[in-house]
């Protein structure tokens, strides 16, 4: 007699369905390989599979998996949300996310920074680190400013200066966390002298106080060009990318280059990346996000022609297949599905694999307090498998609720290391116009936080 097919539907207990007979272990192993869409049609299947599909032993390997880790997040939630979270929600919740909160922090003590632009600031650990800068009078800063965040829940904080010494005072340079330290690249100087060193700021830690050791790091011969307003990513522990800016003679580039560092973080090496087909156009002002791998997200700027833009562009740095690719997209005759055209924005990846994009201004200097995502958690598997054009829903506008931060540019911009919550500090506002001012510009020395809205 021939036996039953794997899947009949006798009640005997030796003929039962052989996957139902697997241990959860093993299916949530399975599902761990599957992509998320696979994963939520195994759960339509029956009961039992609803059951695991739903499981926070599940989805916590999930969002691990999608989101690079998440033990930093699981320390900004409170005890009474630890224990009402639900994995699989707080996926959902991510990937719909459509608002953020927002609250302007106060300062402790009467020591804070200088209003400022075109600055750096990072978190390092648990701390906020701000450099450098533009000011009132055409002042060029160097000071580096340190203020304690914790968890994130306080509503205002100690900022702190510390004597690091150097570099020399200048603005629109970059300054990329990798681990915890801080590469700082180029800038321009009071004398309007484009500048193309790289230092190393080293953080140490002594009880509940911090301090940031700079050191000039030693490279080889081979330099990037000298330049400002460029932009650069961190890709891993030990590599950062740089792209574009304003060099000699007020000329936009378009070059990328690639800084390998030792283990030890005391010396680097330069390489130009050359044989690039589909070159971005020249720019600068612009935002340049790793998301993950060899794969990073370049966003706007000004071209050589003082045109301000808004395109995106994908590049890949693996060494077998180094490409930058441009991701068109269809708009469905609706301008409102993407960010208008920005330079002097803030580009920050936050929880989700999603860059954050924050203001900036067009080219009458009309300057932007709108909140944009990118999601970009398919965009590797966009670029494999070499799609034209980018998902529909590329872009979402966010809804702000709280203290909305004032229109503002080249302001500074960086997410905690758990990507919950993002610090914007500074940039250039509009201001009360004055009879003997040729415009209302200001310099801005506020501090906000930016909470994603999270239904817990």
């Amino acid at each position: 007699m021939a036996s039953n097919p794997p899947f009949s539907s006798s009640s005997s207990p030796s003929s039962a369905p052989r996957l139902a007979r697997i241990s959860s272990d093993h299916i949530i192993s399975v599902l761990l390989l599957l992509p998320v869409e696979s994963v939520l049609s195994f759960s339509m299947t029956c009961r039992r599979f609803r059951s695991l599909a739903a499981s926070d032993a599940l989805w916590l390997p999930i969002c691990r998996r999608e989101w690079g880790g998440v033990d930093a997040l699981i320390e900004s939630f409170s005890p009474q949300e630890r224990l009402r979270l639900s994995w699989k929600w707080l996926y959902a919740q991510v990937s719909q996310l459509s608002s953020l909160s927002c609250r302007r922090l106060s300062c402790k003590n009467g020591d804070f920074p200088t209003p400022r632009a075109s600055h750096s600031l990072a978190v390092v650990s648990d701390w906020l680190v701000l450099f450098g800068g533009g000011s009132e009078g055409g002042r060029h800063l160097g000071d580096t400013w340190i203020a304690y965040i914790g968890n994130g829940r306080n509503k205002a904080l100690s900022w702190q200066h510390i004597n690091s010494g150097i570099p020399s005072g200048r603005f629109g340079q970059t300054c990329t966390l990798l681990s915890n330290y801080l590469v700082l690249f180029g800038g321009i100087n009071e004398s309007g002298d484009r500048l193309n060193d790289t230092w190393i700021g080293e953080a140490f830690y002594e009880g509940k106080d911090m301090r940031i050791a700079w050191r000039l790091l030693n490279v080889s011969s081979v330099v990037p060009p000298p330049r400002g307003a460029h932009a650069a990513c961190s890709v891993g522990n030990h590599r950062m990318v740089m792209h574009g800016g304003i060099g000699l003679h007020g000329l936009r580039l378009n070059d990328t280059w690639i800084l390998d560092l030792s283990d030890d973080l005391r010396s680097g090496r330069w390489h130009w990346v050359t044989n690039v087909q589909s070159l971005p156009p020249p720019r600068s002002g612009h935002t340049l996000t790793w998301i993950g791998g060899t794969y990073m997200v370049l966003f706007g700027g000004r071209g050589s022609g003082y045109e301000v833009l808004n395109d995106v562009w994908l590049l890949n740095i693996d060494s077998s297949n180094r490409e930058w690719r441009e991701l068109k997209y269809e708009l469905y005759g609706l301008p409102s599905e993407m960010p208008l055209p920005r330079v002097g924005h803030s580009a920050t990846m936050v929880l989700g694999r999603k860059i954050l994009i924050y203001g900036g201004e067009d080219s009458q200097r009309h300057r932007k307090d709108d909140f944009w995502v990118l999601d970009v958690g398919a965009l590797p598997r966009f670029q494999t498998v070499g799609l034209t054009k980018p998902p529909r829903r590329f872009w979402k506008k966010l809804q702000v609720e709280g203290h909305h931060p004032s229109y503002r540019s080249f302001h500074g911009a960086c997410a905690d290391k758990s990507g919950r919550y993002v610090y914007i500090f500074g940039g250039m506002v509009d201001g009360i116009v004055h009879p003997a001012e040729a415009s209302g510009l200001r310099f801005n020395g506020e501090l906000y936080q930016m909470d994603l809205v999270l239904q817990l």
